[in-house]
């Protein structure tokens, strides 16, 4: 069975870190680019990030460029996204995505795609 699995959200203080996982079984994760995606409630999806296929580039939208990092772990054939400094704002549910594009300038159809569960992130006080 393919399918990608999410794991690591839950409550922090404004501030505080989680180190979100996306763990893949029956396929490689290395063998495609990593997308989190974000969606707070009442608002579109939002793309977080990025890890290429080809030579691991990472891309970050704004909102969060500085504070969140993705790094992956092909021993364990998971990704990772490292979110620091987490602001209410990033309160949301998280989604990663494993696209079979080389780049992350430009995604295959997401018909193509496989898509985890998403984890709650919840920041508060």
């Amino acid at each position: 069975q393919l399918r990608l699995v999410e794991s690591g959200g839950g409550l922090v203080q404004p501030g505080g870190s989680l180190r979100l996982s996306c763990e893949a079984s029956g396929f490689t994760l290395n063998g495609y680019t990593i997308r989190w995606f974000r969606r707070a409630p009442g608002k579109e999806r939002e793309g977080v990030s990025c890890i290429s296929k080809k030579y691991d580039s990472t891309y970050y939208a704004d909102s969060v460029k500085g504070r969140f990092t993705m790094s992956r772990d092909n021993a364990k054939n998971t990704v990772y996204l490292q979110m620091n400094s987490l602001k209410p704002e990033d309160t949301a549910v998280y989604y990663c995505a494993a696209d079979p594009t080389d780049y992350c300038s430009a995604s295959m159809p997401q018909a193509r795609w496989y898509w985890g569960q998403g984890t709650q992130v919840t920041v508060s006080s």
